[in-house]
């Protein structure tokens, strides 16, 4: 006699696809390509950063000794005898009671140890009146006062954003060493499904989830490519498969796993390496995980919001830990706003709208996996433990904050 099989623990399920994909290889990617990603090694500066003495302000290269004196009411007048932009790669010394016009960023020319800002001047163009003294060191950046040469800049690890890219840049480098983007091959299965833009005949609806999970593959930081419109058919969905295999780190589907008659995925893959059961949640229970023709596989609801839920409570974090970027999603404990029940023994993950400065959460539509349009106005979900069943307006929860802000 045959025995009904246990559901699986949202956390053990968890477990069993992340330990499908391991740590993707270390390649090299010119600075724009590698934003969201993290540096597989430490890069230390080729060079001081700044790399050379220089003004801090436009103005007037000065040696601070020769404008000792000035005042607005007895400036000091000097002759100009140097125009410095920045960029210039010459270096003119300056002789004692003379200026240099200097712009931002210029090098400060050998003797001056000083910048006056313009607007401590008279902009003159060749002879300038000085109306304030100013003391060694004035809005001059020293070589190295930024990050000397040869110091540690971006630790590994570091997930490189704008400012971590634009510091590589600074210090010589136009390639950095990062994880690869793990590639995701996104399936959508379904005869009804039908691309958006065209007219609907009754029993049909438009494709969505493809779109959805490959820009949730994205934002995760990997690369997504997406194979639209498998019909319910076994052979159609193998031959479809096939050539689109090679290459990608994992498929991820929706539809097709659960227990009715035209669970094509089921179908196709079940005894070649995936293994399909429930996971005590909802949204999302029926659920397949393994290899199928030696690629990772994660099979998961065709319902929209159980599509979502279960991208972002299993296969998000599997794919960051193999980028080696951080995994978890911000949590943060919040009073409802409204009463919720929940389903016994099973682990509910409500849609909600979290209001930080308030501290509350309120519930965004009702508990079925339909409600696309409840998700999108969402910036959070509910994490409600399968021990509880009812939750009363006021009480704390969990949240798992997914959006916005």
């Amino acid at each position: 006699m045959s025995t009904v099989q246990k559901p699986r623990s949202v956390d053990e399920h968890g477990r069993v696809v992340a330990a499908l994909l391991a740590a993707t290889p270390v390649i090299r990617l010119a600075l724009v390509e590698c934003a969201g990603l993290a540096l597989a090694e430490p890069i230390s500066a080729a060079v001081p950063l700044p790399p050379f003495d220089n003004s801090g302000m436009d103005g007037y290269a000065v040696r601070s000794v020769d404008i000792a004196d000035a005042t607005a009411e007895a400036p000091v007048q000097l002759p100009v005898t140097e125009d410095i932009p920045a960029g210039r790669t010459d270096s003119p010394s300056l002789q004692p009671h003379t200026a240099h016009r200097i712009m931002t960023g210029a090098p400060i020319p050998p003797g001056a140890d000083a910048v006056v800002p313009v607007e401590l001047t008279d902009g003159g163009r060749h002879h300038v009146q000085i109306y304030a003294p100013r003391s060694p060191g004035d809005s001059v950046r020293l070589a190295g006062g930024d990050v000397a040469a040869g110091e540690e800049v971006l630790p590994a690890g570091t997930v490189l954003g704008p400012a971590q890219l634009g510091v590589a840049a600074a210090v010589g480098y136009a390639k950095l060493p990062v994880y690869r983007p793990v590639r995701v091959l996104v399936l959508s299965t379904g005869s009804e499904l039908v691309v958006p833009g065209t007219s609907l005949k009754h029993g049909q609806i438009y494709e969505s989830n493809g779109t959805m999970l490959a820009a949730a593959v994205r934002e995760a930081g990997g690369e997504a490519q997406l194979m639209h419109f498998v019909p319910d058919d076994v052979t159609a969905l193998e031959a479809a498969l096939a050539p689109r295999l090679t290459g990608i780190d994992l498929l991820v589907t929706s539809g097709g796993v659960s227990a009715g008659a035209y669970e094509v995925v089921k179908s196709a893959m079940t005894g070649h390496g995936v293994d399909f059961s429930k996971v005590a949640m909802n949204p999302g229970a029926p659920q397949g995980v393994g290899r199928y023709r030696g690629v990772p596989v994660t099979a998961m609801p065709g319902n929209p919001v159980s599509a979502s839920v279960s991208f972002e409570v299993f296969v998000r974090p599997a794919l960051r830990a193999a980028m080696r970027l951080p995994v978890p999603r911000p949590r943060a404990i919040a009073r409802l706003t409204e009463a919720l029940d929940s389903p016994a023994d099973k682990r509910q993950f409500r849609r909600g709208a979290f209001d930080p400065a308030a501290g509350t959460v309120t519930p965004v539509g009702g508990p079925g996996s339909h409600l696309l349009g409840a998700l999108a106005r969402s910036n959070c979900l509910i994490d409600i433990p399968e021990t509880t069943t009812a939750l009363e307006a006021g009480e704390q929860v969990t949240v798992l904050r997914t959006g916005g802000t």
